[in-house]
């Protein structure tokens, strides 16, 4: 029988098809461009092998292509009879996904991997920061992450695209000396990885090493493709390494050049993400405001996302309109969240909303209101999802909103307990007494 990368069976007897759902694979998982293509041609020499529908479906829904993958989708439900035992998990899993049932489908994930813990596929839907168990909401979600990483680890041995990610959540916990030679392991194996030179991009971060995250990225984004869906956030982090340095041109010119949402190689929610947050930063380090790039970063907010559902997305949006003093949109987004929260269908309850009135409040410049929001809720930020680094964007708004109180013990305090990061965050006026 023919197998995939990791030894798992296949319901298909062609070659050419198992062979491109291989290629299709290792695009999806490494974040290449030509997953979609491959996935296409193993529709085309076997139109009846499911999981190459399936696996089409997921990676059209990564791009924003909502109602392609679901006729993807359908194609692959009408393909069930037959398949094995895995397989038909495999399909009903991502159906969950195609669909929406985020809830669902985080409890389905762990009983999956359980079951069938090298179907890498299903495990790169959570893998990640932003994956299905770091949108769930939950306190201590980083660390459940790495406990599902450290029992899967046996599976995987040295494999180096699962070593990426098991160094990214060790770093992602504080566990800095593990996680390094994992990420360097993983990008030794395969230099052209990803999400090794994320999580190395984030190790660098987190260590407060700028420079050396600086040099490593300008080198290694020369050798991914321009359009690969990593490579405007990679650059994202490029940027922050810029302003962490003081080069602040160079920071701008990035944003224009790789991650503004009109040049951005990902989908809708990264662009927003990003361009937000770089935004937002950018002026916390005293830099002026770029009206024409927050116009679309308002636009991208109120037409690619006209219903509230994600917290880490629906943040940047409560912020886009609060820079825009769209306080209509910024007050019906939190109602939207807090209606949502009230039936439990919003796990992350009550953050977004405090963070929301928050970055609203520091917007008009009332900076008590803001340490008032954001106090109370800044322990509890890992449920709006995201890694530490762009959760800093609501830490260092707190931190400058203690600098224009003239609450600088607080900022001292707020800064000395960081213990990650670099020793004097881009925040203007905290270099005056830090």
């Amino acid at each position: 029988m023919l197998t995939d990368r990791y030894g798992l069976p296949l319901s298909t007897t062609s070659p050419v098809a198992r062979d491109a759902y291989v290629e299709g694979c290792q695009a999806k998982l490494t974040m290449y461009p030509s997953a979609i293509e491959a996935f296409e041609r193993a529709v085309v020499a076997d139109p009846g092998f499911a999981l190459a529908h399936t696996a089409k479906a997921h990676a059209l829904l990564e791009r924003g292509e909502i109602a392609a993958a679901r006729a993807s989708m359908a194609a692959a439900n009408s393909l069930i009879t037959g398949v094995s035992e895995r397989e038909a998990h495999h399909i009903a899993f991502f159906n969950l996904l195609v669909t929406g049932e985020a809830e669902a489908a985080l409890s389905a994930v762990f009983a999956h991997l359980n079951a069938w813990p090298r179907d890498a596929l299903v495990l790169g839907t959570t893998a990640f920061t932003n994956g299905l168990i770091g949108s769930s909401g939950r306190v201590g979600q980083k660390h459940a992450l790495l406990n599902l990483l450290d029992r899967l680890a046996s599976s995987y041995g040295d494999d180096w695209w699962f070593t990426a990610h098991h160094g990214m959540a060790l770093s992602e916990n504080g566990q800095r000396d593990t996680a390094r030679p994992k990420i360097e392991r993983s990008l030794a194996q395969n230099p052209s990885n990803p999400w090794a030179a994320h999580a190395r991009a984030h190790l660098s971060y987190e260590q407060g090493d700028s420079n050396v995250g600086r040099a490593f990225l300008e080198s290694w984004l020369t050798t991914y493709p321009r359009n690969g869906l990593l490579y405007s956030h990679l650059s994202w982090h490029l940027a922050l390494g810029h302003l962490e340095t003081g080069d602040a041109a160079a920071a701008l010119h990035l944003f224009r050049e790789t991650f503004a949402p009109d040049v951005h190689s990902g989908p809708p929610r990264g662009q927003l993400n990003d361009g937000v947050s770089f935004l937002w930063r950018w002026e916390l380090a005293g830099h002026p405001r770029d009206c024409h790039a927050w116009r679309m970063m308002r636009d991208l907010a109120g037409t690619a996302f006209p219903h509230a559902g994600m917290a880490f997305s629906d943040m940047h949006i409560a912020l886009a309109h609060a820079v825009a003093r769209d306080d209509a949109a910024l007050a019906a987004g939190v109602r939207q969240i807090e209606d949502l929260a009230s039936r439990e269908r919003y796990p992350s309850g009550h953050v977004v909303p405090a963070v929301s009135r928050g970055l609203a409040a520091f917007e008009r410049q009332d900076f008590s209101a803001t340490i008032d929001a954001l106090e109370p809720i800044i322990g509890e930020l890992e449920r709006i999802g995201g890694s530490r680094a762009q959760l800093d964007l609501v830490e260092f708004t707190l931190l400058k909103a203690y600098i224009g109180s003239d609450r600088l013990d607080d900022a001292r305090r707020m800064v000395s307990e960081r213990h990650r990061g670099c020793s004097s965050p881009p925040v203007a006026g905290l270099a005056a007494f830090h």
